[in-house]
């Protein structure tokens, strides 16, 4: 099975090194073979080659069975202009590997449901919610500009959708709540957004193909006070590009910590993007602080989503809560009582975990 892997910026490579370790286990456990090869994106590549994203990096990626990558971007490269700075780098991948779908997993454990913000009443058993982004449309792709007025420089960001795009995240996101618990949220702002008018005609007529899921409406603004007031009425989320990328960081702040939570970028085949949803922290990057659980359980997403290796997936996903369930914890879900790992450690042992 042949992985791009783009360690990238900042704590990027101190963690997809723990990945290398849990995946070389599950390996030997599971009788499978991983082929790795990095190449360079973000600011390293930058650094290097003057561009965010080379043209081979693509090439490599577009080649392979799946992409893991670490993170990008970091001070050093934020006065550059827009389309030269790491994070471009990362909307040319998605676009160039056709990846349109982001799932971002917000699960809390519940051996850290004292390190969320939330009070356990409201958290109950725990959380398990599916975020599915729209990844390649919206005012992210969107024209935009600037201009001069009487008023001085304008400028403007224009969101669009169509038909097509809106149909082919929802299949996805359906298909995925059918396998839950029959439950999908279409989060839009219809009351004042054309765009969204269009999101929502699509999302209802793409619902009658699957009659056993049960399908509500929420205003994003709507959608960001309950997530606080009850996240426990969510079970799948779809939305669109910029309303996802602000719901789901607010969900993953439920679990606690950004480093527990990873991510999935899917398209139309099996190739997909996988990636913690946290930045490159540059200021403890080489320090062996970094979380690296978000980034193994995106290789456990890979297992799932682009090599179909359920067993595998579970695998790493029970030596997670194991260790976890050890008292062992990296210094951001640091509990009192419990023993302190660094990224190094952490890494071992939930390879070592994996049976």
């Amino acid at each position: 099975m042949k992985i791009a892997v783009i360690p990238g910026d900042g704590i990027g490579p101190d963690i997809i090194r723990q990945a290398y370790k849990v995946l070389d286990r599950v390996g030997k456990v599971y009788q499978m073979e991983f082929e790795y090869q990095e190449v360079l994106m973000g600011g390293a590549a930058i650094d290097q080659t003057g561009l965010p994203l080379p043209e081979e990096t693509l090439k490599v990626c577009q080649s392979s069975d799946a992409v893991l990558l670490g993170a990008v971007g970091g001070a050093k490269w934020d006065t550059l202009p827009g389309h030269q700075r790491p994070e471009a780098g990362l909307l040319g991948i998605r676009k160039g590997l056709g990846v349109f779908a982001n799932l971002r997993p917000a699960i809390l454990f519940p051996q850290l449901k004292s390190a969320s913000t939330l009070k356990e009443e409201v958290l109950g058993d725990g959380l398990n919610i599916m975020v599915v982004r729209e990844l390649t449309g919206g005012i992210y792709f969107g024209q935009r500009g600037r201009q001069d007025s009487s008023a001085g420089q304008e400028a403007w960001d224009t969101e669009a959708y169509s038909t097509h795009e809106v149909e082919r995240v929802a299949r996805v996101a359906f298909e995925i709540a059918k396998g839950r618990k029959k439950k999908l949220m279409s989060i839009d702002k219809a009351n004042v957004l054309e765009s969204s008018r269009l999101w929502r005609e699509v999302v209802c007529k793409v619902a009658q193909e699957y009659p056993e899921v049960e399908l509500d409406h929420m205003y994003v603004d709507n959608a960001a006070m309950q997530l606080v007031r009850n996240p426990r009425q969510f079970d799948v989320i779809v939305t669109s590009n910029m309303f996802g990328d602000i719901l789901s960081d607010e969900a993953s702040m439920l679990t606690g910590s950004l480093g527990m939570l990873p991510s999935a970028s899917l398209g139309e085949g099996n190739l997909g993007l996988y990636e913690p949803i946290h930045g490159s922290a540059p200021d403890i990057a080489g320090q062996n602080k970094a979380n690296p659980i978000a980034t193994i359980l995106s290789a456990a997403m890979m297992l799932r989503y682009s090599f179909g290796r359920q067993d595998a997936a579970a695998a790493i996903e029970r030596s997670v809560g194991n260790v976890l369930d050890q008292g062992f914890r990296t210094p951001d879900i640091m509990q009192p009582g419990m023993k302190i790992a660094g990224t190094e450690e952490m890494g071992d042992r939930i390879a070592a975990n994996i049976s």
